[in-house]
């Protein structure tokens, strides 16, 4: 099968469900196969360019399971084939990176999130990280490098020197806070943008952000000329304050920060 793979990163991102809302987080989480690719299809049809989704097992958790993702992913391109698939190696404290790599290889999706300091906690590349990286990339995957500090850009930019990988329009997601309650600043934004140009680093970026200061922090990332992923696995508030009643309905009010 073959799939939509933007030279670009996707503008405006959706992350519908992440590695732990729950339905007792809301209603809307999409949990199954089936309830991901509806809202996947919603948020297309709302102004999203690309979703972010997590898999889950039967009891709701997140889950690395390679099966199920290409489940997921010839599913949603039944559905959303002008939409970019990205698959997540997100380890929530359960899986090793040789787990994580696995996922990858085993999967080859068209996109894919790993968080750099996940996959190489050591801060020192080895053979199989630099081999991860450069199959990926031959294979055509647009990986997307998660960096949760400005430190973990000088990894990044390591890795991509020893993998031989063009630091040219890389895709990153800078993580602006965290879910477990650390404040999303929009100041912290750009000290990751000097991290990225001091290391050479041409790159293609996001931002996402937590709860009630996501919108301030998605706002500065367009001003300063980044782009924007938004959904129920960063916060379920709309600009105003108020519970989203759905994913689509925050993509559909972020989208107009763009204009």
């Amino acid at each position: 099968m073959t799939f939509y793979k933007p030279e670009k990163l996707p503008k405006l991102m959706i992350a519908p469900n992440g590695a732990r809302p729950s339905k007792k987080d809301h209603p809307a989480v999409p949990i199954t196969i089936s309830e991901t690719v509806e809202t996947a299809k919603a948020c297309f049809n709302a102004g999203a360019d690309g979703i972010h989704f997590h898999m889950r097992d039967e009891n709701g958790q997140h889950i690395l399971d390679s099966g199920l993702c290409r489940e997921a992913l010839n599913e949603l391109q039944k559905k959303v084939p002008r939409m970019h698939l990205q698959v997540t190696t997100e380890a929530v404290g359960r899986y090793s990176p040789n787990v994580m790599r696995k996922l990858a290889l085993d999967v080859i999706p068209p996109g894919i999130s790993i968080g750099i300091r996940e996959m190489i906690p050591s801060h020192s590349p080895t053979s199989e990280d630099i081999n991860l990286y450069k199959h990926l990339t031959e294979a055509g995957t647009k990986i997307q490098h998660i960096c949760y500090e400005p430190k973990d850009v000088d990894l990044l930019s390591n890795l991509l020197n020893l993998a031989n990988i063009s630091k040219e329009g890389a895709w990153c997601m800078l993580v602006i806070g965290h879910y477990s309650g650390i404040p999303s600043n929009s100041k912290n934004i750009s000290p990751f943008l000097k991290k990225l140009k001091e290391n050479a680093i041409n790159a293609d970026w996001a931002v996402c952000a937590f709860g009630k200061e996501e919108i301030s922090c998605l706002k500065k990332a367009i001003e300063l000329g980044g782009k924007i992923r938004v959904g129920f696995e960063n916060s379920i508030l709309m600009p105003d304050g108020q519970i989203a009643p759905n994913n689509e309905t925050k993509v559909k009010a972020v989208k107009n920060l763009f204009d």
